[in-house]
């Protein structure tokens, strides 16, 4: 309150505005939650927040990097195209969509055009290529279908409705060469049981086939495993029965592609995750559930057609305690189960939490990915990161946790409403063979980011940031080092271009170590040579990219290379100095670019304020190098008007005021 009121008094607004604006801010807004229900409030469809991104927005901290892709609803879904390890699409509430060509460098966004949406996305590849996206339409009745060729970047349709229920639902197909290759299945509450579909055309259309009981709480979820050496000849489905201190998961498998179930037996594994609030599970007041997370061994490895279930509960039970992930298999098709494995590893598991865990198994590998938040870094609780780990062995034992985040957050945001508030209720995590890639929800930014990561991953360092070259016939070597690794043990190629093209003459760049451009071992570091003939005098940048073997994980770094006249003196011009330009277009609609210049190592700060002064969205960037930068402001949402943004970067503080006409 006491900002919003030096941000107004900068502002110069009447005191009879203020005087309202602090009516307004007082009053405290209770979130309507039925704990029946995990549906995104209404509130927060209604909102429909503008955006402020930066393009290519990596996120890079102690040498490891984060994809900040925008600001969504959290429950976000990831899915990596079975045919190009490059193309990666994800969907976040309510309808806010990425997708990455290059493996998470860039990212871009074309929404689908559903007729009407109200959130829980879920998505999945069939073998072929095509990527299909799911939602619930607006009246929850029933779940839209979209379907691209295209890993997102068009759809060719967006109202192809899919089973039929009142809330959560799931997504999955068939991506092996069996019987049922490329069928399409879906999963959706549907009051006391679990509504069960299919479509056997490539997403043309829908057909329910099953009601699956006893489901009374959000959570069925299918998947799809082998049926001995039947490719994809088991469909399987879990559902989810309350009471919310003592949860029951059921099973069923199809064997005959979805058209009819077999029940395989129940089981009370579950319990509270945190502390019971209006008969709902809470951590540090965030809604939690513990969904049962499915997943079935496709591969021909030694752990083929396994099946497994992931879910977080209190360890001990009971309300007021803290949970653990836990994981079960079963390899008669999910009638009898192993002993619970404790998922986490973190030395003393009462003292913290771990919750919303997500499961894939990698088809070709039988690696078994699962990620969840973790509080195992904050003494207070209040605070999390997103971890993961994998097994090898079917289960029996997971690989050291490796923490993904490169910044802990909050969290509970301030803006989410009185517990059980809602900021997503699931995650998820998707493979390629080589690596994984997960996305969340991240409050780093005090919003709903949109983030990703690859794991296993690497660091990446380039020493030093910026050189100096003989213009005429200078050499200069600079290094590239993966100081440490997230679990990462395969090989890292590196390649280097320079921009702009010299006017005159040319650069070479090349790898004199015996290593070439190839790393094998971490720790290590490998040169990259560059040699300058006859080159105009002036400053170039470098952009040095380490992809593992099928191109992913994908990192990249750039080196400021400034090519003199003289030996041994660098011709840098003037200093960036800070500085907040006037926006572009302006008046706009309703897109607008807003460039900044950063004049030292800063944290950065970009606002957007309406004429009372209340913050309608921002972008925060930690430990920014000097130069020049901007961002783009999307007010497709707002109304005409003035609006006011903000740039804060350590004590330089500046704003403008800009116009929005529709």
């Amino acid at each position: 309150m006491e900002q919003n009121m030096k941000i107004l008094s900068l502002l110069r607004v009447p005191f009879w505005v203020l005087l309202i604006f602090v009516m307004f801010t007082g009053v405290i807004s209770a979130q309507w939650d039925k704990p029946n229900y995990d549906r995104i409030p209404e509130s927060f469809i209604k909102q429909q927040q503008p955006k402020l991104f930066v393009p290519m927005a990596v996120v890079t901290l102690n040498d490891y990097d984060n994809f900040n892709m925008g600001v969504d609803f959290a429950e976000g879904h990831v899915s990596m195209n079975p045919l190009n390890p490059l193309q990666v699409f994800c969907a976040f509430n309510t309808n806010g969509t990425h997708y990455t060509t290059d493996g998470g460098m860039t990212w871009f966004t074309a929404n689908p055009s559903f007729p009407t949406t109200a959130g829980d996305p879920v998505t999945a590849y069939d073998s072929l290529g095509n990527l299909y996206y799911e939602t619930l339409n607006s009246g929850i009745t029933a779940c839209w279908v979209a379907k691209s060729t295209n890993n997102g970047a068009s759809w060719l349709w967006a109202n192809v409705s899919a089973t039929s229920g009142n809330d959560k639902n799931w997504i999955a197909c068939d991506q092996t060469a069996g019987p049922y290759s490329n069928y399409i299945y879906t999963i959706m509450t549907n009051g006391s049981a679990a509504q069960f579909a299919r479509s056997t055309n490539n997403g043309v259309s829908f057909t329910n086939t099953a009601s699956l009981t006893p489901h009374t709480y959000p959570g069925a979820m299918v998947c799809v495993g082998p049926n001995g050496s039947i490719q994809g000849g088991c469909v399987y489905a879990v559902t989810h029965v309350g009471p919310n201190n003592l949860g029951s998961y059921s099973f069923f498998v199809s064997t005959d592609g979805g058209v009819t179930f077999t029940a395989k037996g129940s089981y009370q594994w579950s319990n509270v995750i945190g502390t019971e609030i209006s008969s709902r599970s809470t951590v540090s007041g965030m809604r939690c559930r513990p969904y049962p997370m499915i997943a079935a061994d496709n591969s021909y490895g030694p752990n083929r057609g396994r099946l497994y279930i992931v879910y977080a509960s209190n360890e001990p039970a009971g309300s007021g305690n803290k949970s653990d992930i836990f994981l079960r298999y079963s390899t008669d098709q999910g009638t009898t189960w192993s002993n619970r494995v404790t998922v986490n590893d973190d030395p003393n598991t009462v003292n913290n939490y771990q919750f919303h865990p997500a499961i894939w198994c990698d088809k070709q590998t039988g690696k078994l990915f699962i990620q969840f938040y973790d509080t195992r870094n904050c003494p207070t609780s209040d605070s999390m990161d997103v971890y993961a780990t994998y097994t090898t062995d079917g289960g029996q034992t997971f690989a050291p946790n490796q923490r993904v985040t490169n910044s802990m957050f909050k969290i509970k945001l301030a803006s989410s409403g009185s517990a059980p508030a809602y900021q997503g209720d699931y995650n998820a995590i998707n493979s390629n063979q080589k690596t994984s890639m997960l996305v969340w929800g991240d409050f780093r930014n005090s919003n709903y980011s949109s983030f990703s990561a690859y794991f296993p991953d690497y660091a990446m360092r380039m020493n030093p940031s910026a050189a100096t070259i003989n213009s005429s016939n200078g050499v200069r070597d600079v290094f590239m080092s993966v100081p440490s690794v997230k679990l990462y043990t395969d090989t890292v190629l590196v390649s280097a271009v320079i921009t702009p093209a010299p006017g005159a003459g040319s650069f070479a760049i090349t790898y004199p170590s015996a290593k070439g451009n190839k790393l094998t071992s971490y720790p290590d570091s490998l040169t990259i040579r560059v040699t300058a003939a006859n080159v105009t005098p002036g400053t170039y940048t470098m952009t040095v990219t380490a992809k593992g073997p099928n191109g992913t994980p994908v990192h990249q770094r750039t080196v400021t290379l400034t090519a003199s006249t003289t030996s041994g003196v660098v011709e840098t011009g003037a200093p960036v100095e800070f500085k907040l330009s006037q926006n572009y277009p302006n008046p706009f609609n309703p897109i607008t670019r807003i460039d900044y210049s950063i004049g030292k190592l800063s944290d950065v700060k970009i606002s957007i304020y309406n004429i009372l002064g209340k913050e309608i969205t921002s972008y925060y960037r930690e430990k920014q190098s000097p130069g020049n930068y901007y961002v783009m402001f999307n007010a497709a949402n707002l109304s005409t008007g003035v609006y006011y943004y903000n740039i804060q970067a350590g004590d330089f503080i500046e704003r403008k005021a800009m116009v929005l006409v529709k």
